[in-house]
């Protein structure tokens, strides 16, 4: 039984690329996304008022037992940490897929 490592490394770069392109596209959208939150959500009122709404936010954050609604800050937060996972480990697959790529050429020398 014969193993094609030239499909096998193929693909793991492949697949390693996409991964890393699509956590960089995630990332970026995140941290768009939540830029956007925090520019909507300054506003002229005054401090008493700011951390008034601030308090009763979070009172609300904290009676939910769900996960908070999609577009809030704190899913942007989580796809931001989601994202940079994702971004690790696409690496870490083209770390391998190099790494086998010089194992197969110094066996092949």
């Amino acid at each position: 039984m014969s193993v094609n490592f030239s499909s096998n490394v193929n693909a793991a770069i492949v697949n390693g690329q996409l991964g890393l392109s699509r956590a960089s596209a995630g990332l970026s959208q995140n941290a768009l996304n939540i830029a956007q939150l925090s520019t909507q959500s300054q506003s002229s009122q005054s401090p008493q008022e700011f951390l008034a709404n601030a308090v009763k936010t979070q009172l609300g954050t904290i009676k939910q037992t769900l996960p908070p609604i999609a577009g809030g800050i704190s899913s942007e937060l989580v796809g931001l940490s989601v994202n940079s996972i994702n971004a690790q480990a696409s690496a870490k697959v083209l770390d391998t897929a190099n790494d086998s790529i010089g194992t197969i050429l110094d066996i092949l020398a």
